[in-house]
């Protein structure tokens, strides 16, 4: 079994009564929660039964994220493969060393897919450091490259390094930008909100000492919060001492709700069209 917490990543303010519906044209969309950002390859459970019991539980769409060149083509794979799966394709910055030519070109040519609807994981890690920082901003610039000249949206993770994830996603003029797993603050959800990016939350938004979490996530524009497992990792607090799965979306997706003081039904059609805008190939 996975370690649940292998990666990690007060009141609300009210919330104004227009933030219920999405906007026109967008939305209510009748294929349910979307789980933005999920690992399927790396699950024990074959993915058809994963994909299966997630559409039983509610959730339409689900984003599987590569982390590296090989894991990036199964994710094209599976994408093919099951009707409501998505791919990305990208280099995860544990291992930012190894991403070269050879790497880059896979990716590259994974892009051109339109069933991978988006460039990453790619970022900076600072907390396990397993590739040297040098290596990491280079591949995280790359790959904003490509985010630029693909227009696709770039996944981003960040863990213990957001001072200088923000500097370069800013320097190199990264524009659609999705936050992966966000562990900030209000402070950091406010620059992310200032900026356009979407701010995506986990199942570690209901662990008891992430208070911090929910204050952003209560701070923050409707039109800014998505929601995703980070499957097999960071299972929900009421779920927890097991793999997590992306049909356990709709339980971060409950204390959202709380947080945003929405009903559950109102949280997961706002979500859902903001995952349309972040990731509009999900259409």
């Amino acid at each position: 079994m996975v370690d649940p917490d292998a990666r990690s990543a007060l009141d609300p303010p009210p919330v104004l009564e227009a933030e219920v519906e999405p906007p026109p044209g967008s939305a209510p969309d009748d294929g349910g929660a979307v789980d933005s950002h999920c690992h399927l390859f790396l699950m024990d459970e074959e993915a058809a039964a994963v994909v299966s019991t997630a559409k039983e539980a509610g959730v339409g769409r689900m984003v599987c994220v590569g982390i590296d060149p090989e894991t990036s083509r199964r994710a094209a794979e599976l994408a093919q493969s099951f009707r409501g799966v998505f791919a990305t394709a990208g280099m995860h910055p544990h291992t930012a060393s190894a991403f070269d030519r050879r790497a880059g070109s896979v990716i590259e040519e994974l892009l051109a897919d339109p069933m991978v609807v988006g460039v990453g994981e790619t970022g900076l890690d600072y907390y396990r450091r397993l590739s040297p920082v040098g290596d990491q901003h280079r591949a995280f610039r790359t790959h904003i490259g490509l985010s630029r000249e693909s227009g696709k949206p770039l996944v981003v993770h960040v863990r213990d390094a957001w001072e200088d994830a923000m500097r370069i996603l800013e320097e190199e003029g990264a524009e659609r930008v999705v936050l992966h797993c966000f562990s900030g603050d209000e402070r950091l959800a406010a620059e992310a909100e200032s900026r356009g990016y979407f701010v995506s939350f986990a199942g570690n938004l209901t662990y008891p000492k992430t208070e911090h979490l929910r204050r952003a996530a209560g701070a923050l524009s409707a039109d800014r919060i998505l929601v995703e497992t980070d499957s097999p990792f960071l299972t929900p607090q009421a779920l927890r001492g097991s793999d997590n799965h992306p049909a356990n979306v709709l339980e971060t997706l409950r204390i959202l709700s709380e947080v945003r003081n929405l009903d559950l039904h109102g949280m997961v059609a706002r979500t859902t069209a903001n995952a349309l805008a972040a990731f509009p190939l999900i259409r």
